[in-house]
């Protein structure tokens, strides 16, 4: 199959006349600007490559919207998790499957092509073990399948309230198991592993022990990825200190051998040297914009970080938004607040919004271990045809066309989406949309 675009994003820049040639496996074979376009299907607008949504909690789109009523002046990220365990109480298996069905769904049309699933949900309502203990990640690898989303699947370590092992809290209870569970839940996975990317993710320094968190860390196949939230909140910060004189993403560094299979996820709070050292690290910092802005998190220290030649990629954690293009409006806006400045994140002789698409996608890209995020030979086909039907894009000079993406007041960026090689949604629409959102409705409904 051949795809004529008469613009695309390579990783040089953009490109007139681009043909691009793929392999049966889904693969790019190879890529031509300044090309014919004989023998090619032609795309109906300009291409860029898909966004690796790096870290996810997919049940969580069900309570987006729902935890406005205000708590007064000590609202926060702590009295919004209780509201979410109270939530997922609510949520049996079926729910769990139509409720990440929907949420895959909705990131396919955004114009993520794929997903790392950060899976903590592993027990019934009661917090008791299913027959199969795998049974929500396999609900989830299920969603991921019937809507054609990439999948890594990062089953979660839990076991612990707060640093130092502090027991379980009751709310707590459908995530937290022993080592030796984990490992056959591990095992169990990596036995039927087909079809998605299986890695790790110890929860957090609160929520594993160092020796828990060696052993989880062991349990990885080989080149999987890690991932770790660290350092979302100061309080969080505050009791890592108390607990053993350093700050969480410090720890890690110090401690935990943090290297490219490591993605940090938020790393909001980090010190000046930490912040240094985790971009020479090689690990990618997960950043999650707009979910960090809606529990109000803080502000990821951006400029220092890309500065020092660290990766990143964004995910939409929370689903409170699944939309890439805001998730990177709210990280540069971010700085823009911190700075008093505009275009913070700009690269060299590059509009700020394509540095940011480009590098967000690349990191996203390594974060998830699939070789995606670029228009280039060798790397999964994953596509976004951009819709320059959308106002906010309609006859903009095809190098602001990311910036306009980004920072225009568009409502449908994403024209057609390709996975792998395979049209996921044309024209704005998935296949199985209407019968996602039917079932998604109706468990909706039976949880009301």
């Amino acid at each position: 199959m051949k795809l004529f675009a008469h613009a695309a994003l390579l990783p040089q820049g953009w490109a007139d006349d681009v043909l691009i040639d793929l392999d049966v496996d889904g693969s790019i074979a190879s890529v031509r600007a300044n090309a014919s376009p004989e023998g090619a299907t032609r795309v109906d607008g300009p291409l860029v490559p898909g966004m690796p949504n790096l870290h996810s909690h997919a049940f969580q789109r069900a309570l987006a919207g729902r935890t406005g009523g205000g708590g007064g002046s000590g609202d926060s990220f702590w009295t919004w998790r209780q509201a979410m365990y109270a939530f997922l109480d609510r949520v049996d298996a079926d729910a769990f499957e139509a409720i990440a069905a929907q949420s895959y769904v909705e990131m396919l049309k955004a114009g993520y092509t794929a997903v790392a699933e950060f899976h903590y949900v592993h027990h019934d309502p009661a917090g008791r073990p299913y027959a199969d203990p795998a049974e929500l990640a396999r609900r989830i690898v299920a969603a991921a399948s019937e809507t054609g989303i990439a999948l890594t699947l990062l089953p979660v370590f839990y076991a612990h309230a707060g640093f130092g092992g502090i027991p379980p809290t009751p709310g707590q209870r459908r995530f937290v198991q022993p080592i030796d569970s984990f490992a056959r839940l591990v095992a169990a996975l990596a036995n039927d592993a087909k079809g998605f990317t299986l890695g790790v993710a110890p929860h957090s320094l609160r929520a594993v022990t160092p020796d828990e968190l060696a052993a989880v860390v062991a349990l990885a196949p080989a080149g999987a990825p890690i991932h770790i939230h660290a350092a979302e909140q100061l309080r969080e910060v505050a009791e890592c200190v108390a607990w053993s004189g350093a700050p969480p993403v410090d720890w890690l560094l110090d401690h935990a051998g943090v290297d490219g299979r490591w993605c940090v996820v938020h790393a909001t709070h980090m010190t000046g040297v930490a912040t240094t050292r985790l971009a020479a690290s090689g690990a990618i910092a997960g950043l999650a914009p707009t979910t960090e802005a809606d529990l109000g998190d803080g502000t990821f220290r951006a400029r220092a970080y890309i500065g020092a030649g660290g990766a990143f990629g964004i995910g939409s954690d929370s689903n409170t938004i699944i939309d890439p293009f805001a998730e990177l409006r709210q990280l540069e806006w971010s700085q823009r607040l911190a700075f008093f400045e505009r275009n913070v994140l700009a690269g060299d002789a590059v509009p700020v919004g394509q540095s940011l698409y480009t590098d967000a996608a690349r990191g996203g890209g390594a974060a998830v271990a699939k070789s995606l995020g670029a228009i280039a030979a060798g790397t999964r086909a994953d596509l976004l045809v951009l819709n320059l039907d959308d106002p906010a894009l309609s006859e903009v000079p095809r190098d602001a066309l990311l910036d306009a993406a980004i920072f225009g007041p568009c409502r449908r960026p994403v024209r057609d989406v390709m996975v792998g090689g395979r049209w996921a949604v044309r024209d704005g629409r998935h296949p199985r949309e209407e019968a996602i959102f039917a079932r998604y409705r109706k468990a909706m409904a039976a949880m009301s």
